[in-house]
């Protein structure tokens, strides 16, 4: 039976508990407090879901706050994505150096869990590009 069918039953004949039967065999009891559990588990699932959403948001804002601070940073073209904590930079720098340190901020934000450095060096001079 559907949760709303099990619902409709208590309802209809003011009983707290259900029996639950498969194969002609009593095998449970549905109880009130079940549904109750059942409901606040899945709002909390829902609210951590948006939750982590926000918190990707967060991260992300902050890595590019952390860019926009460093005078290092003008130069450097990198896209950031966040996935449950996990940092993806995409983009172009021209200085090696620059690669490693797009890394290390995003590394240094609180709630990065890891930093997947996908930015391509380009040197300027010879147009030699490392990944």
């Amino acid at each position: 039976e559907p949760l709303k069918g099990v619902v409709e039953l208590m309802e209809k004949h003011q009983v707290k508990r259900l029996p639950v039967i498969a194969r002609g065999h009593l095998v449970g009891i549905v109880s009130r407090a079940d549904l109750v559990r059942a409901l606040v588990r899945g709002f909390a699932q829902e609210a951590l879901s948006a939750e982590g959403r926000q918190s990707d948001e967060k991260i992300r804002d902050a890595i590019l706050a952390t860019f926009n601070k460093e005078p290092w940073a003008s130069r450097v073209s990198v896209d950031v994505t966040v996935e449950n904590g996990s940092v993806h930079l995409h983009g172009t720098v021209t200085e090696d150096r620059e690669r490693t340190a797009v890394s290390v901020a995003a590394e240094n934000v609180p709630g990065v869990k890891a930093v997947h450095n996908h930015v391509v060096w380009v040197d300027p001079i010879s147009d030699l590009m490392v990944s």
